[in-house]
C-alpha cells in the first residue's frame, strides 16, 4: 500500500515509519524541510516537503495514495486551526473512496477515570479539549475507512514524556530528590512507542470505518512508581519528593493540568478487534535500561 505519514520524524512518526516499512508499504512521509527529507528519505521512505497548513498541497498527496496515516501536530496555539485543515483536506481527499484514515488524539480526551475504555465519555483538559470535535468528524465522514486511535503516555527507545520526569526539579541538601509531577498518587496509562506504531499499522490494514481505539498497553503505575524508577536511573537511589498542584500547574503550565489527570486504561478493543498484541517492556522496566 502507498501510504501518505504524517510525523514521519517525529517521535510516534518515526516508529509507524519503520512498522510500515517493515511491513512492505510504500511510504510517502510528509516533511517540512530538506533536511527532514534527507533523513526519511535514508530511512526508506519517499519524502513530500509540505506544511500542515498547505491544504490543497495535502490534499493532492492524499488523493495519489491509497491510505494516510497522520500522527503530526505543530504543539502549539497554532495545532487546533493546522490541524483542522490537514485533516479535512484528507477527507476530502480521500471521500467516496473507502480508503484508510488514521487520525491521532489522546486518551488524556477522556479525563481521570479507573478503568477508560472506548466508551468512557470526554473530559479532556484545556490542552487538548480541541481534539473532541475534530476526532468526531473524522469518525462521522462517510466513504472513507476512518479510525482514531487515543495513545496513552508514550514511552520507549529513549524518548516520550520520561524526559521531563527526568529533567524535574532536585531537592536540595546531601541526599537530593526527585521532584514528582503532583502528588504521585495518580495513575497514568502508558503505552511502548514500538507497539503503538503496530497498532497503527494494523489500523491502517484493516480497521472498521469509524472505528475508536485507545493505545494504551493496560499497565498503569503511579507517577510515584515511573519517578521513582526514574530517579534510579539518574543516580538518586529511587528518592522523590511530591509538588504540591500549584506548583506543578505553575511549572508545566495546560501540560501539568493534563500530567494530573488519573487515568487507567486497557485497550482490549484493539487487542479484540484488530489482534493488537503488546510486546514492548513496561514503562517501568523500559525506564531501567534507559540513560537519561
Amino acid at each position: 500500500m502507498r501510504v501518505l505519514l504524517t510525523g514521519a520524524t517525529g517521535y510516534i512518526g518515526s516508529a509507524v515509519l519503520d512498522r510500515l516499512l517493515t511491513a512492505g508499504h510504500q511510504v510517502t512521509a510528509l516533511v517540512r524541510s530538506a533536511d527532514k527529507a534527507e533523513r526519511v528519505r535514508a530511512r526508506g521512505a519517499d519524502p513530500a516537503i509540505a506544511d500542515l497548513s498547505d491544504g490543497d498541497a495535502l490534499h493532492d498527496l492524499a488523493a495519489h495514495s491509497d491510505g494516510v496515516i497522520h500522527t503530526a501536530s505543530p504543539g502549539d496555539e497554532t495545532s487546533a486551526t493546522v490541524d483542522e485543515i490537514a485533516v479535512t483536506s484528507f477527507l476530502r481527499a480521500l471521500r467516496h473512496s473507502d480508503r484508510p484514515f488514521v487520525h491521532t488524539t489522546g486518551v488524556w480526551l477522556h479525563g481521570s477515570g479507573s478503568a477508560i475504555s472506548e466508551s468512557t465519555p470526554m473530559n479532556a483538559p484545556r490542552l487538548t479539549a480541541w481534539r473532541v470535535p475534530l476526532a468526531t468528524l473524522v469518525r462521522e465522514t462517510e466513504g472513507v475507512r476512518t479510525s482514531v486511535i487515543a495513545p496513552a503516555v508514550v514511552y520507549g527507545n529513549g524518548g516520550g514524556l520520561l524526559r521531563l520526569v527526568a529533567a524535574g526539579p532536585r531537592s536540595t541538601g546531601s541526599a537530593p530528590a526527585l521532584t514528582m509531577i503532583g502528588p504521585g498518587d495518580q495513575h497514568w496509562a502508558t503505552v511502548h512507542v514500538d507497539d503503538l506504531a503496530a497498532l497503527y499499522t494494523l489500523a491502517l490494514e484493516k480497521a472498521p470505518t469509524g472505528s475508536y481505539f485507545l493505545g494504551a498497553s493496560g499497565v498503569n503505575p503511579t507517577v510515584r512508581e515511573i519517578t521513582e524508577a526514574v530517579s534510579r536511573a539518574v543516580g538518586l537511589s529511587g528518592r522523590v519528593e511530591a509538588e504540591p498542584v500549584v506548583q506543578t500547574l505553575d511549572r508545566l503550565g495546560l501540560l501539568g493540568e493534563a500530567l494530573l489527570l488519573d487515568q487507567q486504561a486497557s485497550g482490549d478493543t484493539a487487542r479484540r478487534v484488530l489482534g493488537w498484541t503488546p510486546e514492548g517492556p513496561s514503562i517501568l522496566d523500559d525506564i531501567a535500561h534507559t540513560a537519561f
